[in-house]
């Protein structure tokens, strides 16, 4: 995919999977997550694995893919960092670091223009080190 393809790919699709390096191996987690056009961001319960994982290895590796069929198969791949970002957990104290990604979320995922804080998550900024993706769509088969 085109630098243009990967971002309107990961602008539109709900789902990743998050892989983590926890202490008896790896771990693999679905989340929602928003794509800024430089970082993916995930909101994450605080005391789940992943976030207990990234704390202790920020090493992580994400995948975001759609299609059923082999012809349809696209996807990209983030290798990268995990940092957690604002106050944890959120709380919905004004952050102008976590504007748009908290404005991308809400729209995204509830259709309004502001989140609803619970006090259980905070934000992991992922900053990719590679990015890998693929588009069997463009394949005549």
């Amino acid at each position: 995919m085109t630098s243009a393809e990967v971002d309107a790919f990961l602008s539109g699709e709900r789902t990743c999977r998050v892989a983590t390096l926890s202490h008896d191996g790896p771990h693999v987690a679905a989340l929602w997550f928003v794509w800024d056009g430089t970082s993916l961001w995930l909101n994450s319960i605080v005391r789940s694995q992943r976030w207990t994982d990234v704390i202790r290895d920020p090493r992580v590796a994400i995948v975001v893919d759609a299609g059923e069929q082999f012809q349809e198969l696209r996807g990209v791949e983030i290798k990268g960092t995990a940092e957690p970002a604002g106050d944890i957990p959120r709380t919905g104290t004004p952050d102008p670091d976590l504007a748009e990604p908290e404005l991308l979320f809400a729209r995204k995922y509830s259709g309004r223009n502001e989140m609803i804080h619970d006090g259980r998550h905070g934000w992991l900024r992922i900053t990719p080190t590679k990015i890998t993706s693929w588009d069997f769509r463009k394949h005549q088969f």
